[in-house]
């Protein structure tokens, strides 16, 4: 088996987590692959991809880029950008799915990262800060999503505790903690798009789970409509159909002469058992033969 069947049987028999993982750098070297091609190619013109994948702040260009608010959350520009959040998304994905399953993995790494987009550009468009650059700024990368399931874990399982290097064993609530206030004293730096959108993943994931803690789960809507479209590429199994003609009158004689020999054959069979051991030698099945035949 070569490595890509590998590959791809690992994604197939994975779950959520590693399949997200998987997309995740799928789509980080195929942009890498697509750009160098078209830097070899072109001497004028610098390539935009990232551009048509990366959500804009801006409402206009927005409106003619609506994907991008999904396509964002899997789009890396820097190896170490993908790195640690891959790594933090691993490390967290899999303490999450010791408590919840597959589809609320999905669900909230998808809509902790449109909440993410959603704060991202509602800051950028308010907040007369930004005006001048909203024009021109966009995000990209899967770091609301994770942080969403990091909080929502977080939350959830408090004091659970994890081995951090040269610290030792520490709770995930002070690890959530940590994260949120880095966040926020980070909007005002250089990438304050960036840290805006972690907020708005890390609000999702917390609301998540006080509400998943009531008995609601606020992302059901959002899972109806992900099964149907996830219905659509599921592969169908196939029906195979026969024609068979009609049988003439010779052939239903035939059958019938045929099907009258087997059942006579079975009644002769019980009566040579009642000549050879008597009545009551009979099973159940074969006194109910005779018991139908004989009326």
């Amino acid at each position: 088996m070569g490595i890509f069947d590998e590959i791809k049987n690992s994604f197939k028999s994975g779950n959520s987590l590693i399949k997200l993982i998987y997309i995740n750098l799928a789509v980080f070297l195929t942009v890498k692959i697509i750009s160098v091609f078209f830097f070899l190619a072109s001497t004028s013109q610098t390539f935009t991809l990232v551009r048509w994948l990366a959500v804009p702040a801006d409402l206009h260009n927005l409106l003619y880029r609506p994907w991008t608010i999904f396509t964002y959350m899997f789009l890396h520009e820097g190896f170490l950008h993908i790195l640690f959040n891959m790594l933090w998304l691993y490390w967290f994905g899999q303490i999450f799915l010791r408590y919840f399953d597959d589809k609320k993995l999905l669900s909230v790494y998808l809509v902790g990262g449109l909440a993410g987009a959603a704060l991202y550009i509602l800051a950028f468009n308010i907040f007369p800060v930004f005006e001048q650059i909203t024009p021109v700024s966009f995000a990209l990368g899967a770091s609301a999503s994770v942080i969403a399931i990091v909080i929502a874990t977080s939350v959830y399982a408090p004091n659970y505790k994890i081995n951090l290097m040269f610290i030792g064993p520490v709770a995930l609530k002070y690890i959530a903690l940590v994260t949120i206030i880095l966040d926020v004293l980070s909007v005002a730096s250089s990438n304050a798009g960036g840290h805006i959108a972690h907020l708005g993943g890390a609000l999702f994931g917390y609301l998540y789970i006080v509400q998943l803690k009531k008995g609601k789960n606020i992302t059901r809507g959002f899972d109806r409509f992900m099964d149907k479209i996830f219905s659509i590429f599921k592969p169908r199994p196939k029906i195979k159909v026969t024609y068979k003609r009609p049988m003439t009158d010779m052939e239903r004689d035939i059958e019938y002469n045929k099907a009258q020999a087997a059942k006579q054959e079975d009644i002769d069979k019980i009566l040579d058992k009642i000549a050879k051991s008597g009545y009551n030698s009979l099973t159940k099945k074969e006194k109910e033969i005779l018991f139908k035949n004989g009326k």
